[in-house]
């Protein structure tokens, strides 16, 4: 019997966000560079042969059948006519609706665990078509890596970014997604940009004047961390970020953020240490390593 595994489920950000269109599915066509980071929420699972998936402790205000998790557990099963079940722990660590993508991180942790626990063996780049039916942001945890994205974030083009340190700053307010990108007000034709054209210089994020529109909390983030550096927001929000060289840097202004901000620093990396972990576990398990 495999015993039970512990992984993380890392946070992103959008070091910008362009939307270049409207799709006729509803769905917007954008551009967007992901920035993996170390850290963040982790699960532990624990395969059974019941073919019942459990999820504990249950995320207030979320049905079991409507988290991410439970969904993409469900769906590997489908697509593998697999018989076999699972209990999972989730440690939740990252603020909900802050635009880190925890819960496509998650369902993208469960599809890599339960494919290799449950002995599914489907490629990468099936895992990552299964994700994107679960949610936009899922095909870049699946592949793991900091990407270029375009489409609707599942058009995936690897990129090395420099290390640096980010400050992640998420007032108390929740934004829905579906709200900013329905916004009649929302900028939707921004001209596209070659990806060996990409400089700082143009990073903005065309979510950004309709949340802090909507939510001035996310303003005050915003217009107080505009006094160390240039702060941006990721995805639709509510966090907002900024970037330094150093741990100290960050840490330092870490240490100044007003107590009702939910705030922390994570280092930005090019490779997901899921698929790391996931290897160093299985070649531990086997009779031979």
């Amino acid at each position: 019997m495999i015993p039970s595994i512990t992984l993380p489920a890392p946070p992103k950000l959008n070091l910008f966000l362009h939307i270049t269109g409207r799709r006729d599915d509803g769905y917007h066509n954008l551009q967007t560079l992901f920035q993996i980071l170390d850290g963040g929420d982790e699960l532990t699972f624990t395969p059974t042969r019941d073919g019942e998936i459990s999820l504990s402790p249950q995320i207030e205000g979320v049905a079991e059948c409507d988290n991410l998790i439970v969904r993409a557990a469900l769906a590997l099963q489908q697509q593998s006519n697999c018989s076999q079940g699972c209990i999972i722990h989730l440690d939740k660590r990252l603020p909900m609706g802050a635009g880190l993508g925890g819960g496509s991180s998650n369902a993208a942790t469960t599809l890599l665990a339960l494919n290799k626990l449950w002995g599914c063996d489907l490629a990468i780049e099936k895992l990552a078509q299964l994700g994107a039916q679960l949610g936009a942001d899922v095909p870049v945890f699946v592949e793991g890596y900091s990407a270029f994205a375009e489409g609707i974030g599942d058009q995936l083009t690897p990129v090395e970014i420099p290390e640096s340190w980010y400050l992640i700053i998420t007032p108390n307010c929740t934004v829905s997604t579906a709200k900013i990108f329905s916004h009649p007000q929302l900028t939707r034709n921004t001209s596209p940009i070659k990806i060996r054209a990409l400089s700082e210089e143009q990073y903005r994020n065309d979510c950004q004047a309709i949340v802090e529109k909507l939510h001035p909390q996310v303003k005050e983030v915003v217009d107080w961390l505009k006094a160390y550096s240039e702060p941006l927001m990721t995805g639709t929000g509510a966090s907002v970020f900024c970037r330094w060289a150093t741990e100290a840097q960050a840490k330092e202004v870490l240490s100044r953020v007003p107590q009702h901000w939910n705030a922390f620093i994570a280092r930005g990396v090019n490779h997901s240490l899921v698929h790391q972990k996931l290897k160093e576990f299985f070649i531990g398990a086997s009779p031979s390593g």
